[in-house]
């Protein structure tokens, strides 16, 4: 089992900082290089690939133009068409916090695309909010989102252009999809849709009940188990 930490990010920031912006185009490469430096190292012709939210689109990416490198691919809550779930998620969280002043202002505030860092940061700052975390309205989550969005949210304005549904109608390795109910994130209307639609020599859809975008730690055990019984 492998997981990257890819530029920019976890362990590979701590030890090799990226001289270059991050791009989707840069992402999409990395990927194919991790890959090819797995299946010599491992001595594998194939490996089972896993992504989760964003990493979708490095892993459809990989679907799409090595499927011959995959056993299979598992996509996890899916960016499928990001810019409409984005607009659904935005309805949303406005219907939800209508009465709290605070959010009502800065969520009117947003526009969608986004326009500048400030609007995903108000978008996620009442997401998360809505799942329990307090501590996205203190100034030093501002302080650090803002940075982080630095590097990143130019990545981000990139993957809201993709829109799975017109640019990728079959692939040509077995295909997972694993999503959380409640994901309001990576709207799982859109990601079922899709899959409807898909057309793969082998796919499955398995739904979390419990879980909203992050099934790793809203279900590990089922997450877990759903993933060997595939394998198997």
């Amino acid at each position: 089992l492998v997981q990257w930490d890819q530029r920019d990010a976890g362990k590979t920031l701590e030890l090799n900082p990226s001289p270059n912006q991050p791009s989707v185009a840069q992402m999409e490469k990395d990927t194919y290089e991790v890959i090819n430096f797995l299946t010599k190292e491992l001595k594998q012709k194939k490996i089972y690939l896993l992504g989760s939210s964003w990493g979708n689109v490095l892993g459809f990416n990989m679907v799409k133009n090595h499927p011959e490198l995959l056993h299979a691919y598992f996509a996890v809550n899916p960016v499928v068409s990001q810019l409409k779930s984005e607009k659904e998620l935005l309805k949303t969280l406005k219907v939800q916090f209508k009465e709290n002043p605070v959010a009502n202002k800065e969520l009117t505030n947003v526009h969608i695309p986004f326009t500048k860092d400030e609007d995903l940061f108000y978008l996620r700052k009442w997401l998360f909010y809505r799942e329990g975390k307090e501590y996205v309205l203190s100034d030093d989550f501002k302080k650090g989102f803002l940075e982080w969005s630095k590097t990143w949210s130019p990545v981000w304005n990139e993957v809201m252009t993709i829109d799975l549904p017109k640019t990728l109608q079959k692939v040509d390795c077995p295909i997972y999809f694993f999503v959380g109910e409640n994901d309001i994130q990576t709207s799982t209307a859109i990601t079922k849709e899709y899959f409807k639609q898909l057309k793969a020599p082998k796919k499955g859809l398995f739904l979390f009940e419990n879980s909203g975008h992050q099934i790793h730690k809203d279900e590990p055990q089922k997450f877990q188990n759903t993933i060997i019984e595939v394998i198997n």
